[in-house]
């Protein structure tokens, strides 16, 4: 199980990834055309449907959410609470972020909130321990 540092800090790698990897799903980078258009000033958004408008969806997504995990993470810090349901919150949340992000490229919805629960659930558990 890692700390709440570690967590945080691989939560912030698990977003820059989804963020990278929306990019190149989007702009089609692996195509001459795509890397062309990455390079430039992109006035034109791209066309993202399929698996590059979920990709930037969890992403984006991922981005909120890190947001209220990074809050309570400091929450936890500043209130010098050392409790064990916090370390098991901040796991539950990042390892179910890894899965919704697999989840929602393959296209499953259901499944795809229910993990979203679970990461909500992870966070709910680090809010209840301060």
């Amino acid at each position: 199980m890692f700390d709440l540092a570690h967590v945080l800090a691989y939560a912030a790698i698990l977003t820059w990834f989804m963020i990278m990897t929306a990019a190149g799903l989007g702009g089609k980078l692996w195509t001459p055309s795509g890397f062309q258009r990455a390079m430039g000033n992109r006035d034109t958004p791209a066309d993202l449907s399929g698996v590059a408008g979920r990709a930037d969806r969890a992403a984006k997504n991922m981005l909120e959410n890190l947001i209220l995990f990074t809050a309570l993470a400091a929450a936890v810090t500043f209130a010098g609470s050392t409790k064990p349901l916090i370390m098991t919150g901040a796991n539950v949340f990042l390892w179910a972020r890894v899965a919704y992000w697999f989840i929602y490229l393959a296209g499953i919805p259901g499944i795809r909130t229910a993990v979203w629960g679970v990461s909500v659930a992870g966070m709910v558990m680090m809010a209840i321990s301060i």
